[in-house]
């Protein structure tokens, strides 16, 4: 199965290296980009999609705010954030508010691959410097 995904980035670069790395990887397709709010809900709206790979930072809206209208408007749509925000509280609010996945900016083009693969099969996926920073808080060694 090719797993269809939309990309919502305000930076071009940012969408051209995300369409790059998916395309290099076999069993992807770009079904669409988006570079802000209004124009990631129109893609949204118009085309189907397994995951949407969604940057919190974009104009237009709190994209915490866009994440849970998606996730109101298109149920079934997995979306995998893509952030400059490392902190916890960025992770743990994007995941209340709908999200599969939680991505940093900072991470290698391979653990892009494997998110969106992962989340697009019904599971969820927190980066591994996430994970250990979770795991530093719940133990009190933060």
């Amino acid at each position: 199965m090719t797993i269809k995904v939309l990309i919502a980035d305000d930076h071009t670069l940012v969408r051209d290296g995300l369409r790059h790395i998916l395309a290099d990887a076999s069993g992807f397709e770009v079904a669409g980009e988006a570079s802000d709010a209004a124009s990631t809900l129109a893609l949204v709206r118009s085309t189907p999609a397994h995951v949407l790979v969604l940057d919190l930072s974009m104009p237009g809206r709190s994209g915490l705010d866009l994440l849970g209208q998606i996730k109101e408007e298109k149920p079934g749509l997995r979306i995998l954030v893509l952030t400059m925000h490392a902190e916890q509280q960025y992770a743990t609010r994007a995941f209340k508010a709908g999200a599969s996945g939680y991505l940093t900016k900072e991470s290698a083009s391979s653990e892009l691959v494997s998110a969106v693969t992962k989340v697009a099969a019904g599971g969820a996926y927190v980066s591994l410097a996430m994970a250990e920073r979770f795991a530093q808080n719940l133990s009190g060694r933060a």
